[in-house]
């Protein structure tokens, strides 16, 4: 049954609660791993992906958003009826959608089976989001940043941490992305951004800003708390998406040829293209590699899901 909440850090606090027993017994988390300085380019090896294309069954258009280790799918769906979340477990589609919200949008799902998203009110003006956290047993929580109005829920961290954003009634000038948790909330301060992911310590996170008038867009990654841009070489706009575990990070790049995703790894920046794609946009890793994000192809827009090659996943 919904339960409606102000303020989401009650529920948190009980995950972080939660938690304790398990961390108290845990292995210190390895250093994310070293990330090369932009100007190293483009990996020297480029390991090979094998792609399968995602589709809700009637759905005019599929984006898939974030994987968990177990393989399991979130995203958005378009049909005849609005916009609507998606759950991917066992080859079975669930929609989700918030109560009584007019468009929803699952974003991130957790080591625990939680879902984060976004949803808005029938009648709200275009530029109104709010945050959500769906539990594994299907209830329904709002994420907010109070006293800004607008909150988007991108990712969720084990201890039950969220990461997005917040902003008022536009999304440049007051949007800025935001560490959301029980035990530590923070900004930043980079103009029109969004963190997108986390490791689970939070000593690497991902997102975009923008840097200049229109959309001259960059990535960014903050390592142990210093801002440092990310910016595909040769690209006229970069953003960060998420970043699993050991610290690989995927996201998307325009140059000349169109728009490309992207794994940045240790030994550099790896293009992610969907054979036939218009357009590929990479936007989900989990701790296997394994990247998820949509595609446009025929006129419409399709999610995949890209597995590195066995032979990949040994040089990565």
């Amino acid at each position: 049954m919904y339960n409606p909440v102000h303020s989401y850090r009650g529920l948190v606090g009980t995950i972080v609660t939660a938690a304790v027993f398990a961390a108290a017994c845990a292995q210190p988390t390895p250093a994310p791993r070293t990330l090369p300085s932009p100007a190293t380019g483009f990996a020297a090896s480029q390991p090979r992906f094998d792609f399968k294309t995602l589709e809700v069954p009637g759905a005019k258009r599929t984006i898939a958003w974030g994987i968990d280790a177990a393989g399991e799918i979130v995203g958005v769906y378009d049909d005849s009826t609005g916009t609507h979340g998606f759950l991917l477990q066992n080859d079975r589609f669930t929609t989700l959608n918030f109560p009584g919200a007019g468009w929803t949008a699952a974003f991130g799902i957790g080591v625990h089976g939680e879902i984060v998203g976004a949803y808005k009110m029938p009648g709200e003006p275009a530029v109104n989001y709010h945050g959500f956290l769906r539990s594994r047993d299907g209830r329904f929580e709002r994420v907010e940043s109070p006293p800004y109005k607008n909150t988007i829920a991108q990712r969720i961290l084990p201890d039950g941490t969220i990461l997005g954003c917040r902003h008022g009634d536009d999304f440049g000038a007051s949007m800025r992305g935001a560490v959301l948790g029980a035990q530590n909330h923070s900004e930043t301060q980079a103009f029109g951004s969004m963190h997108n992911g986390a490791t689970p310590d939070l000593r690497r996170i991902v997102g975009l800003y923008n840097y200049a008038p229109g959309d001259r867009s960059a990535g960014y990654v903050i390592d142990n708390g210093k801002f440092k841009p990310l910016v595909v070489p040769g690209s006229s706009a970069t953003s960060a998406w998420d970043v699993n575990p050991a610290g690989d990070v995927v996201g998307t790049y325009r140059d000349s040829l169109g728009v490309h995703g992207f794994v940045l790894v240790t030994g550099g920046f790896i293009p992610l293209n969907v054979p036939t794609a218009t357009t590929t946009r990479a936007l989900g890793i989990n701790s296997n590699g394994t990247v998820v994000g949509s595609f446009d192809a025929g006129g419409r827009t399709h999610g995949f899901v890209a597995t590195p090659t066995r032979a990949a996943a040994v040089n990565r």
